[in-house]
């Protein structure tokens, strides 16, 4: 019996966190969770960074979020975007900002 409980904690975990996804909206719209990162300046760099065809898809999403929310409507519930599909697709580009900055830092102090 002891040995299913981590599985189970796990499915359970896993449950809540699709329920949470959910119920956050920002799918409804079709963002995906780094689209509603607040920009600041690591995030602006990070941004840049990315590859033309994720900056172009990201601000399509981004675009179609506002009209639809000016609108105050959602997309339709096989258009909404699923916790499987939302990688951080800007976590890698955010992290490597993040350490050149702090090194930089680093550097500066000596």
């Amino acid at each position: 019996m002891a040995s299913r409980a981590p599985a189970a904690t796990g499915r359970l975990l896993v449950g809540f966190r699709k329920w949470y996804y959910n119920m956050c909206g920002f799918n409804k719209i079709g963002l995906m969770r780094d689209d509603t990162i607040y920009e600041d300046s690591d995030v602006t760099e990070a941004l840049r960074r990315l590859p033309e065809s994720q900056y172009n898809a990201r601000m399509f999403r981004i675009k179609r979020a506002m009209d639809l929310s000016m609108k105050q409507q959602i997309l339709p519930k096989d258009q909404w975007t699923k916790y499987e599909e939302d990688v951080p697709y800007l976590a890698p580009y955010l992290d490597e900002v993040i350490r050149e900055r702090k090194e930089k830092e680093e550097w500066m102090k000596k």
